[in-house]
């Protein structure tokens, strides 16, 4: 699942993929609203909330959903450099450790927010979380060929309307393949569904504690790899 590249992956493949990421993606994106009032994973809905606030000349808070934006830019940027590397040493595993050090940043969020208020640290931990949202989805991106998009929600839903509509008029030689790629979006937004309520539901009972425990599937997954 974290070896093969591009075309070599199966279509199942993708699929266990999409919703493993997916739904640890929406739970970090639900139980950081929770905990601080802004997503970490929905840059569209960042952006037109700076735009907004810019316009009504609240320039502290409009940074705020600015520097969100930013830091899942630098998360995606530093993830890919970090698999470029890893590329050019050779090591097959760098998808794998690549997820490890999302998950070590969910932990380090986790444990260093547990008894904090969301007042002064919210920017900063949740621009951590975007950090980690934007390695997620760079990792997922360049290791299906652009196939899986854990966090772009957005595109998703465009994608599968497009589908249906391909479905509804396409030739039968093509509908098969239309149906393979409906079946991972539709997994992919199912799974980040799933994922906000899992974030919601923990955060209600643990806390900020909450993202160090959402390292789990990570974890659990990535090590499989590592040797």
């Amino acid at each position: 699942m974290l070896i093969h590249e591009g075309d070599t992956r199966t279509h199942a493949i993708d699929v266990m993929l999409a919703s493993i990421l997916s739904l640890v993606a929406g739970s970090v994106n639900s139980a950081g609203f929770m905990a601080y009032h802004f997503f970490s994973a929905n840059m569209t809905g960042n952006i037109s909330m700076a735009s907004e606030l810019l316009a009504v000349s609240q320039f502290d808070v409009a940074l705020s959903f600015l520097t969100i934006v930013v830091m899942f830019i630098f998360g995606a940027f530093a993830a890919s450099v970090f698999i470029e590397v890893g590329k050019r040493r050779q090591r097959r595993n760098i998808y794998a450790l690549t997820l490890i050090v999302e998950a070590a940043i969910l932990v380090l969020v986790g444990l260093s927010s547990v008894g904090t208020t969301a007042i002064s640290n919210g920017t900063v931990l949740v621009g951590l979380l975007s950090f980690t949202m934007g390695i997620q989805n760079a990792a997922s991106t360049r290791i299906s060929g652009s196939r899986v998009r854990t966090t772009h929600v957005s595109g998703v839903a465009t994608d599968i309307g497009v589908g249906l509509a391909m479905l509804a008029s396409g030739e039968a030689n093509e509908k098969a393949a239309v149906l393979r790629r409906l079946s991972l979006h539709l997994a992919t937004v199912a799974a980040f569904a799933i994922g906000g309520v899992f974030g919601v539901i923990g955060y209600q009972h643990f806390g900020s504690a909450t993202f160090a425990l959402l390292a789990a599937p990570l974890i659990a997954l990535s090590t499989l790899y590592l040797r």
